[in-house]
This record gives structure tokens, C-alpha cells and sequence, in this order.
């Protein structure tokens, strides 16, 4: 159904085979996004590169530059979404891409109704000033890290940290619950936007905890920031540092 709010939003749909790029092209079209398409990797990153598309669907094996070549060049200069196709069925190929900078992936044959849902949900949380109930304003500061939630960027001893959007939102949502665990299935479901009927693949979160980590690892080496649940999920440590105060100017 065609959504007229979903007009300010371009997606660009990137697989050499015709039939996948001409099915979800009408459908995305349909829902009201404008969608720009490529067969290869090259032509890809040249519809990239002029159009600045707000999301990608990216196939991994394709001519001329596989996706993963894509991935890593458009995360040079941009943390634009990128859910990545994959008909790859062993499970350290299907995390590659997540490696390499994609925020999620779909196993070929995919549900195209499940694409739709994610990438509505990814949108979505872009826009929204406040996109859950879990969402609070200002700044959250923790020692010597700063999370903008109004500008969504993070600062570690005042110095901004690159984070990819998914990253972000991961973090954000963590942040809102100092001290709770909040099950993968919960982080998956809010912030990838994964149906309850296709939450099978917990390394999603996993992948992206340990970028965060990575990530933030340098300014905040004296504690552990995040917390594991073996099994359940994560959290971030709380500590008395712990407060959230009025947004940064300007």
C-alpha cells in the first residue's frame, strides 16, 4: 500500500538477478519509497555516490565488485543502512558481510514481506524524533562517554565517535535501561525490525555488540561497558556517572 510519508525516502536495490531487483523494486515503489536499481557492484557505487540513497539492499555475489567490496567502500564515507542478500549457507559466510559494515542480511530465498518490514522498521527509527518508548532526550553521560540522543552522536573525551546507524540505535537503546539486560530477541525486533516468526539468527546483535566495543573500547579502558547475559542478551553497566543532562547547542 502506497504510504505517502515513506516519499522523502530513496532505497537503492543492488543484484544481477532481473527478477529480484524488478520484484522488489515494484514493491518498494508501491509503499511509496523511490528506488533506484543496479546490477553490479560497479554501477552500484556510481548510483551511490549521486543519489545518496537513505537505505540499501545489497546482493553479496554479483559481477565486476561483489557486495562486500560495496560494503566496504560505501562504509569509507557513510553509515548509510545496507541489509545484504546472501545465498551463502554456512553461517561464518552469512556474518561476513556484518563484519565488513552491513547492519543485517537475508538468506536467499528471502521473504520479500520480511524485507519490507525491516526496512520500514530501519526507516522509521531513522525518522522518528522519539521511536520507542525506551527513547529519552539530551545527553546521556557515563564518565567520559556522551550519547547525543538528539543529534545521535557519540562522544568519547569530547571527541565524536564514528558509528554506523544500526550501531547507534543499538547503543541508544542500551543506554535507555542502564543496568538491565535486554534479551537479543528484544534488541532484534526494535532496532533491526525483525518480525517475531523470523528472529532465528541471534549473531546479528553479537556482530554489532562487538563493534560497540571495539569502538569504544580505547577512551573506556578502565571498565567494561557492556555486560553479557550468557544466553539472554546484554547491558550497559551502570555506574554513579550515570546521568542525563540537557542536549548540546548548536
Amino acid at each position: 500500500m502506497h504510504n505517502p510519508s515513506n516519499q522523502q525516502h530513496s532505497i537503492l536495490v543492488v543484484d544481477d538477478e532481473d527478477s529480484i531487483r524488478r520484484i522488489l523494486e515494484t514493491r518498494l515503489t508501491m509503499m511509496g519509497y523511490k528506488v533506484f536499481t543496479a546490477a553490479d557492484g560497479v554501477e552500484a557505487l556510481e548510483i551511490f555516490e549521486h543519489q545518496h540513497p537513505d537505505l540499501i539492499v545489497l546482493d553479496v555475489m554479483m559481477p565486476k565488485l561483489d557486495g562486500y567490496g560495496v560494503c566496504q567502500a560505501v562504509r569509507r564515507t557513510s553509515s548509510v543502512p545496507i541489509i545484504m542478500l546472501t545465498a551463502m549457507s554456512e553461517v561464518q559466510d552469512r556474518i561476513t558481510g556484518l563484519e565488513m559494515g552491513a547492519d543485517d542480511y537475508m538468506v536467499k530465498p528471502f521473504s520479500p514481506k520480511e524485507l519490507e518490514s525491516r526496512v520500514r522498521s530501519i526507516l522509521r527509527r531513522m525518522d522518528a524524533q522519539k521511536p520507542s518508548n525506551d527513547q529519552i532526550t539530551g545527553v546521556i553521560e557515563m564518565g567520559s562517554l556522551q550519547i547525543d540522543t538528539n543529534k545521535q552522536q557519540v562522544y568519547l573525551d569530547g571527541e565524536r565517535i564514528f558509528l554506523t546507524y544500526l550501531e547507534y540505535s543499538l547503543l541508544e537503546l542500551l543506554a535507555s535501561r542502564p543496568g538491565k539486560t535486554i534479551s537479543r530477541q528484544e534488541l532484534l525486533q526494535k532496532v533491526w525490525g525483525y518480525s517475531k516468526q523470523a528472529i532465528d539468527n541471534t549473531r546479528t546483535v553479537d556482530v554489532h555488540m562487538s563493534h560497540l566495543r571495539k569502538k569504544l573500547k580505547a577512551g573506556l579502558e578502565e571498565s567494561e561497558l557492556f555486560q553479557t547475559a550468557r544466553g539472554i542478551g546484554y547491558a550497559l553497566k551502570y555506574d554513579q556517572s550515570y546521568r542525563l543532562v540537557a542536549s548540546r547547542d548548536g
